[in-house]
């Protein structure tokens, strides 16, 4: 008898207008409004029939919360042994900065050494049940590797555009995977435009940020997990690399649900996103009161996750900036590599340059008092240094 859990999904809906779409259907992003779909569940049924403490006493690894993943079928649930990475406490750094609270999230025990695995993993997943077969992707870097090691669990073809100056261990795993490796001269909105052709000339699956459904949904386990390592309780500040702001915005949409699950109060963390000095379109849009971020231009930093001047979901990730209380700001190459230092030598963490910004904005947000001793703060470090070498 198949005992696996099951899904609860029921359907998708746009972030703008609300409009529902049929989950079991391939879905790209809304074409009304140009804005992500979310997958929505039944969370009232689920509240009836599951307890939170069921959830713990699995297996470790993403597919522990398949109830609230997209997949129906157990078994399209792709797995690499992502998800579960560890929250560390920050012992001497905290005490550096008086914050005897201070933790990080360490992405870069997923495979291929970044949180991308967890997005990846759940868009393939899900593509490969409603009959995809073939995928693209352009990327910075770290999702074109997860996208070509799913591919390959999976045994289908993956195509990645990236830019050409994308760091070389990304190109190589990408070519051991045995994915179609394109590179691109210029940004990561280069590669999406020729990734985008090769998409439409040969049918391809494109699984580029938010425009499709299900990326989000594996990027949310992020916020499960952390709920579940406090206690059921949420920390007081998030501070986020804000690429394309899919993690940022899936930890938003887990909140909720927990939420409505009963199994967290209405207590929000402050969300901050953390941008490069070369490229923050979503730094200026909070800082300027816009809903929209404009496309930044001559986007450069040391930090190729952060590297992303047009953001789609730019509406979803300012609401949840704003809806939290949170802030946005952006730190400095030199900073980085300094925090990246810090990290590797006070701690033991050699962070990707992306995670490592957290910690430099943190020092900002210390300094004026934006975050008090006493609160409970996590930084993400959404990848291995061991990346960028």
């Amino acid at each position: 008898m198949n005992t696996a859990p099951h899904s609860y999904l029921t359907h998708l809906e746009c972030t703008e207008c609300g409009r529902t779409f049929d989950a079991g259907q391939l879905q790209t992003f809304c074409p009304d409004c140009r804005s992500p779909l979310m997958a929505r569940y039944d969370l009232a049924r689920l509240r009836a029939e599951a307890s939170r403490e069921q959830f713990a006493a699995r297996p470790r690894g993403m597919w522990r919360w398949a109830e609230l993943l997209p997949v129906r079928d157990p078994q399209f649930r792709l797995t690499l042994g992502e998800g579960d990475c560890p929250l560390l406490p920050l012992p001497r750094l905290g005490a550096e900065l008086g914050m005897p609270r201070l933790f990080v999230k360490d992405e870069a025990l997923n495979p291929t050494g970044s949180f991308k695995a967890r997005g990846l993993c759940a868009a393939v997943a899900r593509a490969l049940e409603l009959g995809v077969r073939e995928f693209v992707i352009p990327t910075a870097g770290n999702a074109g590797g997860a996208l070509a090691a799913y591919a390959g669990r999976a045994g289908v073809p993956a195509h990645i555009y990236m830019p050409a100056d994308t760091p070389r261990a990304n190109q190589v795993e990408v070519q051991a995977a045995g994915a179609d490796l394109h590179l691109v001269d210029g940004l990561i909105n280069d590669a999406a435009r020729e990734a985008a052709a090769g998409a439409a000339a040969h049918g391809w699956f494109d699984v580029s940020t938010f425009k499709e459904p299900y990326r989000c949904e594996g990027k949310k386990t992020m916020g499960l997990e952390l709920a579940e390592s406090f206690g059921w309780r949420l920390p007081d500040v998030i501070l986020y690399p804000t690429g394309g702001g899919t993690g940022l915005v899936g930890m938003w949409k887990a909140f909720a649900e927990l939420e409505a699950l009963g199994w967290i109060g209405p207590e929000r963390p402050r969300m901050v996103s953390v941008q490069a000095e070369g490229c923050a379109p979503i730094v200026r849009a909070f800082r300027q009161g816009s809903p929209r971020a404009e496309f930044w231009q001559d986007a450069h930093t040391l930090a190729s996750g952060l590297r992303v001047p047009g953001v789609f979901a730019d509406r979803q990730v300012l609401r949840a900036l704003r809806e939290s209380g949170g802030a946005a700001l952006a730190v400095s190459d030199e900073e980085i590599t300094a925090a990246q230092r810090e990290l590797a030598a006070g701690e033991g963490i050699f962070a990707a340059p992306e995670g490592a910004a957290t910690l430099a904005a943190l020092r900002h947000l210390r300094e004026n008092d934006w975050i008090a001793a006493d609160e409970t703060v996590v930084l993400f470090n959404t990848g291995s240094g061991l990346k960028y070498i």
